[in-house]
């Protein structure tokens, strides 16, 4: 990572691209309540507050990919799903928690703080809701990965913030934009997608003009080819 900056200040474009790299929540050995949120013992010192110097001093964000689908049960469904529900109290704090995605990146930010970095941005490299999974997994299905994804982008655009970091928006990344029908594994792993392999939609979650979703289901290539030119422009840009 700092070879890589290195040569993004060789060339002047240190501030248009930043480096950086994800992580799972793995990386926590606590998380329950948010405020208790640390490393886990021998990464903190070693490998995660040299990283976060090295993102304080470049103004780069932390990457985290947390993943309410993975830590949730019946009971907590709603929870995961951004759905009314009663909330969680975080004793510590006394603040109400009404979203378990709200919780994970309180969690994270808990653990930068105790390393001394709470003003380092977290970014949500990486998040998303199956619509397939195994029989023992509840809430794999297009309604509910809609759902999840959908109210995502609401609430991460909404400048709401979270109960540890109000009023703030995050960038956030939607895994995935294809169903990966090879990749080994559990069901789930498999069907993260937005879209088939085929290129036609898994579901909507609004993002598409109504044109671009007709066309998914009448002339897919149509819309292989616009994916495609979407994404050169993006690299470009």
């Amino acid at each position: 990572m700092q070879t890589l900056h290195s040569a993004l200040v060789a060339v002047s474009l240190d501030q248009r691209i930043k480096v950086s790299t994800p992580h799972s929540l793995g990386i926590l050995s606590s998380s329950s309540p948010p405020s208790t949120g640390k490393f886990r013992q021998g990464y903190d010192t070693h490998v995660i507050k040299p990283l976060l110097n090295f993102l304080n001093d470049t103004n780069a964000p932390f990457m985290v990919n947390p993943y309410p689908f993975f830590g949730c049960s019946a009971e907590t469904l709603d929870y995961a799903l951004f759905r009314p529900n009663s909330g969680v109290l975080d004793e510590n704090t006394k603040l109400r928690y009404t979203n378990m995605l709200d919780a994970q990146l309180d969690a994270v930010s808990s653990a930068m703080k105790d390393l001394g970095f709470e003003d380092v941005e977290i970014v949500i490299a990486e998040t998303g809701w199956p619509t397939m999974g195994d029989a023992a997994q509840i809430g794999v299905d297009s309604q509910s990965a809609a759902e999840y994804n959908g109210k995502l982008i609401h609430h991460v655009s909404s400048g709401a913030g979270t109960p540890l970091m109000p009023n703030r928006t995050f960038d956030a990344y939607i895994f995935g934009l294809f169903n990966e029908n090879l990749k080994p594994g559990p069901v789930c792993e498999r069907n993260f997608g937005l879209f088939m392999p085929n290129m036609t939609p898994v579901y909507d979650i609004g993002i598409m003009r109504n044109t671009v979703a007709a066309m998914a289901d009448d002339h897919p290539k149509a819309l292989l080819l616009i994916i495609f030119l979407l994404s050169l422009i993006g690299f470009w840009a």
